[in-house]
């Protein structure tokens, strides 16, 4: 994973990639990042862009999956 978040404008639909879950508290350490293909983009945040996964759930990208 890139240590760089991208912005939505770099995002596409069907990119894989590592979010925080909104509902999620970000400073916690049992937070655990959900790898999924994006569905939705809603626009960039200070916390990353905000996506839709194609599973349904919705949080803030924090990098990108590398091509494998």
């Amino acid at each position: 994973m890139s240590n760089e978040r991208p912005t939505a404008e770099e995002l596409r639909q069907g990119m894989t990639v590592e979010i925080v879950q909104d509902d999620a508290d970000p400073q916690s350490e049992d937070t655990e990042p959900i790898i999924g293909e994006v569905g939705t983009i809603y626009g960039d945040e200070p916390e990353g862009p905000h996506v839709e996964l194609k599973s349904g759930v919705v949080g803030h990208v924090q990098s990108v999956a590398p091509d494998e």
